[in-house]
């Protein structure tokens, strides 16, 4: 099989993998936000960056090939980021103590192995709703870090196309496409995929909220870099 180096590490990889697919397959974790095997990547998130040959790519969207010298795990690109990071934390609203998803959130733990303790950036504080017309879930954007999982998700799984992006730049945002644009007026269904695909605490589950306590939550029990973890169902 063919070879490519990964911190001075030889990685063997099938044609047509991408950086993240070769990593994955030979146990080495690469920090991902939008990233799934489920799905076609599309790189949105950049979380996932590495060096490769003095440039800094996407691993979930780079093709893997021969004589790649690609670093993953270093103090210039963990530092990389962490300010990309940094940015998902101060555009929302998310306040690990108090959040529901705490211990089981993707980008908290991705956040914390990468060294991100605090952001140095100033919080916008944007005023995001929380929609609890459906009976069953809930969502928050404040969470929300436009991962487009669940777009993915309820298009190409659930084939109902529930969630939707809205605008551009730092303007986008997630949308319902309902009538008055609410999860209630939605055929969205407890059992979809993309009900249970949000890494962050956006898609939530009611009547059972906070039912794990600390020390037993998701990540909490095993890091999230020894998990192998793409985000949960």
């Amino acid at each position: 099989m063919p070879t490519f180096t990964l911190d001075q590490q030889t990685i063997e990889y099938n044609p047509g993998d991408t950086i993240m697919e070769a990593a994955s397959r030979a146990g080495i974790y690469i920090p991902h936000l939008c990233y799934h095997p489920e799905f076609t990547p599309h790189g949105s998130c950049r979380v996932c960056v590495v060096s490769v040959n003095g440039r800094y790519v996407s691993s979930c969207t780079t093709p893997a090939s021969e004589n790649l010298d690609v670093t993953n795990i270093s103090e210039a690109v963990q530092q990389h980021r962490k300010q990309l990071l940094e940015m998902l934390f101060v555009e929302g609203n998310h306040v690990c103590p108090a959040c529901e998803k705490s211990g089981a959130c993707t980008l908290q733990s991705v956040a914390e192995f990468c060294g991100m303790l605090s952001p140095t950036f100033s919080f916008q504080y944007p005023n995001r709703p929380v929609d609890a017309s459906h009976p069953d879930y809930m969502l928050d954007y404040n969470r929300c870090i436009n991962c487009e999982l669940c777009v993915r998700a309820s298009r190409d799984v659930d084939g109902k196309s529930i969630f939707g992006l809205s605008g551009r730049g730092h303007e986008a945002h997630l949308v319902v496409n309902s009538e008055d644009g609410l999860l209630g007026s939605s055929n969205f269904d407890k059992n979809d995929r993309a009900a249970s695909i949000c890494p962050v605490g956006v898609i939530l589950p009611k009547h059972q909220g906070f039912n794990k306590p600390i020390g037993k939550r998701l990540f909490d029990e095993t890091p999230i870099n020894e998990q192998m973890v793409e985000p949960q169902r």
